[in-house]
């Protein structure tokens, strides 16, 4: 297990293997500080809180979490059948924590085949908490490798000197390393390229201005935070030559759910002529969502519209207020997919099919 962590790494596993640490991301900019999770309501509620956020980051978490409890059961001297039970029960409960993001999903469904196998070869629990943990650390290793080919494939694409847009965050904070959608600007970075990235705020939760400038500034790029109301304006004064964003859900047609306002910023694009390139792993791929419309789309609390980052609330008493999380991009309006198996474009039917089938 041959990871190594800095601080802002978003998710770690403890090093006596009994909880996973994660970065409060609900804290950033102002705070650094870490939760130390070991309990299935922690676990559930750091996802749903937003501690613990980003496609691919979650199911990095969640992994984890199955190994920590693992562990945990088999401390307590529960057999391997009654371990495999609880933890079935626990991935079912965790993985309504956030319907939108199919990593998560993705993540428990493979732990949970690892501890199936683990009981039908007779395995005791202790063995199947081991197996569970090298599971969990090869999920995360995977993750950075993806993080590093995609950057690599998105970077292809950009020219040295390149306004950029970026709506929500998708760098290491949301991802391991490089991240997908702020990957090419980061790697970018790292060779010598300069480019000038305008970070969408991403209302209502703030994540463009509280985590994705945290990371630019960090990094020494160039940054520009922006309200989302300005994208067009900076579009029509040619600032912008593409648009990088990560992605939530890649339905089997190329439609994508990504955080809300995606859709709108990918429809400026499309009329200013820019390049819209949505950026994540093939773990983000669901065949077996056949079209964007069959994505369920989150709601969230409507107090973080009203009231969360406020002295005193910003709409009237008894003011409805809606707040979904998501919105779905249309694949007409998509330049190109990158996933770590390459650039993929229309028809993505087809070139979603391939990358899902092609091994590595």
């Amino acid at each position: 297990m041959g990871l190594t962590y800095k601080d802002t790494d978003p998710v770690r596993l403890s090093d006596d293997r009994s909880a996973v640490i994660v970065l409060d991301q609900t804290k950033l900019p102002n705070e650094v500080s870490h939760l130390s999770i070991s309990g299935v309501q922690e676990m559930y509620d750091a996802i749903k809180s937003l501690a613990v956020r980003g496609a691919p980051c979650i199911g990095v978490f969640a992994g984890y979490c199955v190994a920590v409890l693992a562990g945990r059961y088999a401390n307590e001297g529960m057999s391997a059948e009654d371990a495999f039970m609880m933890l079935g029960e626990n991935a079912s409960y965790l993985d309504t924590s956030r319907p939108t993001a199919v990593n998560l999903s993705w993540a428990l469904k493979r732990q949970i085949s690892v501890a199936e196998s683990c009981r039908e070869k007779g395995l005791s629990a202790a063995d199947m908490a081991e197996k569970l943990c090298a599971e969990a650390v090869a999920i995360h290793e995977e993750d950075i490798d993806m993080c590093r080919r995609i950057a690599e494939y998105g970077l292809s694409l950009l020219h040295d000197g390149d306004g950029i847009l970026t709506h929500c965050n998708a760098g290491a904070l949301a991802t391991t390393r490089y991240g997908t959608g702020l990957g090419p600007i980061l790697l970018g970075k790292e060779k010598g390229y300069e480019f000038h990235v305008y970070s969408d705020e991403t209302r209502p939760l703030l994540q463009g201005a509280r985590l994705t400038a945290y990371e630019l500034v960090r990094a020494g790029v160039d940054e520009t935070v922006i309200c989302d109301n300005m994208a067009s304006l900076l579009m029509k004064q040619g600032r912008i030559q593409a648009v990088l964003v990560g992605c939530d859900r890649i339905a089997a047609n190329g439609d994508t759910a990504n955080k809300i306002g995606t859709s709108g910023v990918a429809i400026l694009a499309k009329y200013y002529g820019i390049p819209f390139y949505v950026l994540g792993p093939y773990s983000t791929i669901d065949m077996s969502t056949p079209t964007g419309d069959n994505i369920k789309i989150e709601e969230r609390d409507p107090e973080e519209i009203r009231s969360m980052w406020y002295e005193h609330p910003m709409a009237p008493a008894g003011a409805e207020c809606y707040n979904p999380a998501f919105d779905v991009t249309d694949h007409s309006l998509i330049t190109a997919i990158i996933t770590d198996r390459g650039i993929l474009r229309a028809p993505y039917t087809e070139s979603i099919a391939f990358a899902v089938k092609e091994k590595r």
